[in-house]
């Protein structure tokens, strides 16, 4: 008997630690645990700084009190990373607008990770009396969306093939394109999404192109993308080309961290990145607002594959799972607009996140400003690379999307905490800074 208790004890230790890798494995051998949400859930149109920081965190209040409307009084304890850079992050600031004159005390315990994601919250409402109504744990796990300790919320699951493998293996049985299959599965309304989406990113472009001044924070970071564009205006050929690249992704991630509209793609922190590949084909390339939708579909994919398979979130993953993501989004993208194959998108995603494993999520200040800022200009500037190395090719080669997917998870779990969005290693560790 004591052998069995034994056994069972054991069975959940390595269950529980391995989970990750288990749902994987199983999705690889088409042993599906659950289905692939919408892609709706991965592109989000919301205010930055954060997705998992700010809008997360932002979702989950309102949820609480439209359960809670007639609780006198408020407590939400934030966790683990979410407290650690949640000042920088404007967390605090996005739950007391949701809990506004409604008697909210807000707690930071940035020591204590609980078990299921380091962005952890626990939320407790009271009676006038002083008697617990409710109390809820809720979890911001990247790009916006929340998950609590039962189920997920406003699940919306809806891709019965979960890899790249299998999705890629379904395309040439029947002949047909990667964002063919999202159309399939999505419904021919995910254009009308798609178009809402696309104006977005075009509009935090035009927007952040277009504003000066300094970056909200105290780090004292000057907006730069109106400058660029207009030396970008003095340059002509390749010059003004990647200038203007630069231009569109620090107008998006400028736009982000001054609490900005703008896509998650996946996230708030890599939202420059996709946008920018985008815009710079539609003014370069003149390609049509169809041929981009479609772009946009299959960076969607390619997004909530690691989503699903691996993470998104900087907390968990660091920085590798943000602008990793958003550079394998960007270069998928950009490949199928110059008419790559099937397997050369995949080959050209692969490389945008095979090239950023490692990267660490280490913000100074807490702040989406430095590193991320230029994370999200060069990301984009690897995601022309590799669209122009994979087009090159046949689109064969020896490490899989999926594969690197397993391999960015297996990654994040290793490194330490502190190189993930704690701003406690890295650059976020400096002391003083110097303007050169």
């Amino acid at each position: 008997m004591h052998k069995i208790v034994y056994l069972l004890e054991f069975w959940f230790k390595i269950s529980t630690a391995y989970l990750p890798f288990l749902k994987f494995a199983a999705a690889t051998q088409q042993i599906q645990l659950i289905e692939m949400e919408s892609i709706k859930e991965l592109y989000r149109i919301g205010c930055g700084p954060s997705s998992s920081h700010t809008m997360g965190p932002r979702k989950a209040a309102e949820e609480f009190l439209l359960r809670n409307g007639n609780a006198i009084k408020f407590e939400v304890t934030l966790y683990g990373s979410l407290a650690a850079t949640g000042k920088g992050h404007l967390t605090g600031v996005a739950i007391e607008e949701v809990f506004k004159n409604r008697g909210l005390e807000l707690i930071w315990e940035p020591k204590i990770f609980l078990k299921r994601h380091p962005n952890a919250m626990k939320f407790r409402s009271f009676s006038d009396s002083g008697d617990l109504i409710e109390e809820w744990t809720a979890y911001s796990v990247g790009g916006g969306a929340i998950v609590d300790d039962t189920t997920e919320l406003a699940s919306n699951d809806i891709y019965d093939l979960t890899t790249m493998d299998t999705i890629l293996n379904w395309c040439k049985l029947n002949d047909k394109q990667l964002w063919e299959y999202v159309e399939l599965k999505e419904g021919e309304g995910i254009w009308d999404f798609m178009e809402e989406v696309w104006s977005a990113m075009k509009n935090a472009i035009k927007r952040g192109m277009n504003r000066e001044g300094e970056l909200p924070g105290g780090l004292q970071l000057q907006r730069k993308s109106h400058l660029y564009n207009l030396k970008a205006m003095t340059y002509s050929g390749p010059m003004q080309k990647r200038s203007m690249l630069y231009s569109y992704a620090l107008a998006v991630s400028e736009e982000n961290a001054a609490g900005g509209t703008i896509v998650t793609a996946p996230t708030c922190g890599a939202c420059g990145v996709l946008p920018a590949i985008l815009y710079y084909h539609k003014k370069f390339y003149k390609f049509k607002k169809k041929d981009i939708l479609k772009a946009l579909a299959t960076a969607g994919l390619i997004g909530n594959l690691v989503k699903f398979n691996a993470s998104i979130s900087g907390a968990e993953v660091g920085c590798q799972g943000e602008v990793g993501v958003a550079c394998a989004m960007a270069s998928g993208a950009a490949t199928q607009l110059h008419g790559g194959t099937n397997y050369q998108v995949e080959y050209s995603a692969e490389m945008g996140l095979e090239h950023h494993l490692g990267l660490t999520c280490d913000p100074v200040l807490g702040l989406v400003q430095i590193p991320c800022i230029e994370r999200n200009v060069f990301a984009a500037a690897r995601a022309l690379n590799h669209n122009t190395y994979a087009l090159l090719s046949d689109g064969r080669h020896r490490i899989s999307f999926d594969q690197v997917t397993e391999t960015m998870m297996k990654t994040g779990l290793d490194l330490s905490c502190s190189y993930k969005e704690t701003s406690l290693g890295g650059l976020a560790s400096l002391k003083g800074f110097t303007f050169h």
